[in-house]
């Protein structure tokens, strides 16, 4: 797949803007999801960790995508 601008509404978006949006509607998710079962808690810092998980996420789907 070739990484090219998606015109939105007269507004030329870059692919990556669309990936790091939908990696954050994946973090907010799985952030749920931990919180819920409380392990959370358990890590040393509980931003940087959800950092690092949107981060992984984010880099999960861009290679899915460049597929």
């Amino acid at each position: 797949m070739k990484f090219v601008e998606i015109d939105l509404l007269g507004v030329y978006v870059a692919p990556m803007s669309m990936l790091i949006i939908a990696a954050w509607f994946v973090t907010v998710g799985l952030r749920l999801v931990v919180s819920r079962l409380g392990l959370l808690t358990q890590v040393w810092h509980p931003a940087l960790f959800m950092f690092a998980v949107y981060m992984i996420v984010l880099s999960c789907m861009t290679l899915i995508a460049a597929r």
